[in-house]
């Protein structure tokens, strides 16, 4: 069984680290511009290079997303970029225009070009196509079965890489392309600036009666017609590898860095765990899908791996409401171990940057890229210049806590709640 690769989303340099060191064999990052995820933090150049290097120093593959559709006015920037990208040198840049494609290919000749599942890629003559013009791979469309790539991974020649989402948030849009956006709020989905207008709730309204709105209620909060639930395959893995797929992606370049580690480590175990036995897979299949529901999620689907959804596993149309597995508290930047008394245990001071409320004395949990994750005490919280606290109310806070068991830099805070 060939091992794939665990492609992981990172929307800033914290995150990429956060990736690399939950398990990423490979992450994808965006820079200031022509990525469609124009709202993350993104990467400015000094950024993008500082992060190239920290992963390549841990055997970690970068590739940069450029996947925009692009009109005439972006094409001159588009030269520019791909020039300085050639310089930085990540292992490949993600595109889905035929004409930043051919522009890639003079500016940046050194780096590996892959076709984006912007580009609707959903058959082997499509996938032919790219290769012949000097694509190292292709991102097929979230659309395809598994049966439909079993028949393309058989088609294309046998150096091609073959790159699939398998899990995160799904687009209502045909592998992506929307018009809503722009449509609803003038922001272009396809350049970057997606408002997600198909997770908003929406009723029905007369044409001779303005103002009246009709519910067509799903739930208790409303309709959400266009809203799609998350799409989770980690307790698929052997029929996606089987199907020929090299690169296992996760979405999620908006998230936060627990999304990223709860997934990553979660999906880095499965596939670990799979390649050493099918009996010791099978046999965590609960405990994958229990660390993947630790971050917000919407419910779990499948997709369109199995071919078309029936009603016993719809994709849309779902609650829009989140499930949340655990609150994020903070990442450990700075950890320094801290006497106790006789008999008190390990005990650590930890420099984060807080994102989410606690206070002293509640027990949260101290997450480990090795997954020997530790449920301790909060013994103490000061702020930057030492005044003590009972609480961590303000978000974006630089905090000293004292916890009592061991962290290390790299380690996440949370506090599990109840699903």
């Amino acid at each position: 069984m060939k091992r794939p690769e665990l492609l992981v989303p990172a929307g800033s340099p914290e995150v990429l680290r956060t990736a690399v060191l939950f398990g990423a064999d490979a992450v994808y990052i965006g820079g200031e511009s022509y990525g469609l995820r124009a709202k993350a933090k993104n990467f400015t150049p000094a950024a993008m290079r500082a992060s190239v290097e920290y992963a390549h120093e841990h055997g970690v593959k970068v590739y940069v997303t450029a996947n925009i559709i692009a009109h005439n006015e972006d094409l001159e920037g588009i030269a520019a970029y791909f020039e300085e990208l050639e310089e930085i040198r990540p292992d490949a840049v993600l595109i889905a225009d035929p004409g930043v494609f051919m522009i890639a290919k003079e500016k940046c000749p050194g780096i590996d070009l892959h076709v984006s599942t912007q580009a609707n890629n959903v058959n082997w003559e499509t996938f032919r196509f790219w290769h012949a013009l000097g694509a190292s791979r292709v991102v097929g469309g979230r659309e395809l079965s598994l049966r439909e790539w079993k028949e393309i991974r058989e088609k294309i020649p046998a150096e091609m890489e073959t790159e699939a989402f398998v899990h995160g948030a799904m687009c209502i849009s045909y592998s992506g392309r929307c018009l809503l956006s722009n449509f609803l709020t003038g922001r272009d989905a396809n350049r970057g600036a997606c408002t997600h207008p198909c997770r908003w709730r929406y009723a029905l309204v007369e044409e001779t009666r303005p103002g009246q709105y009709f519910p067509v209620e799903e739930t208790e909060r409303g309709t959400f017609i266009f809203n799609s639930k998350d799409l989770c395959m980690i307790d698929h893995l052997p029929d996606l590898i089987d199907a020929g797929i090299d690169s296992l992606k996760i979405e999620g370049r908006m998230k936060t860095e627990l999304y990223v580690a709860a997934v990553t480590r979660a999906y880095r175990q499965a596939i670990d765990d799979l390649m050493e036995s099918s009996e010791l897979y099978l046999s965590k299949r609960e405990r994958y899908l229990e660390q993947v529901s630790r971050c917000t999620t919407r419910p779990f689907t499948t997709g369109f791996y199995y071919g078309k959804p029936d009603e016993d596993s719809q994709v849309y149309g779902e609650d829009g409401a989140y499930i949340t597995g655990a609150t994020y508290l903070g990442t450990v930047e700075e950890a320094q171990p801290s006497g106790g008394g006789a008999g008190s245990g390990a005990r650590t001071v930890c420099r984060i940057t807080q994102k989410n409320k606690f206070i002293v004395g509640e027990n949260i949990e101290i997450m480990k890229p090795g997954g020997e994750d530790e449920t301790v005490p909060v013994l103490g919280i000061t702020d930057a210049q030492g005044t003590p606290m009972e609480s961590a109310p303000h978000a974006k806070q630089e905090l000293y806590v004292l916890l009592g068991g061991s962290a290390k830099a790299g380690d996440l805070l949370l506090r599990k709640e109840e699903i």
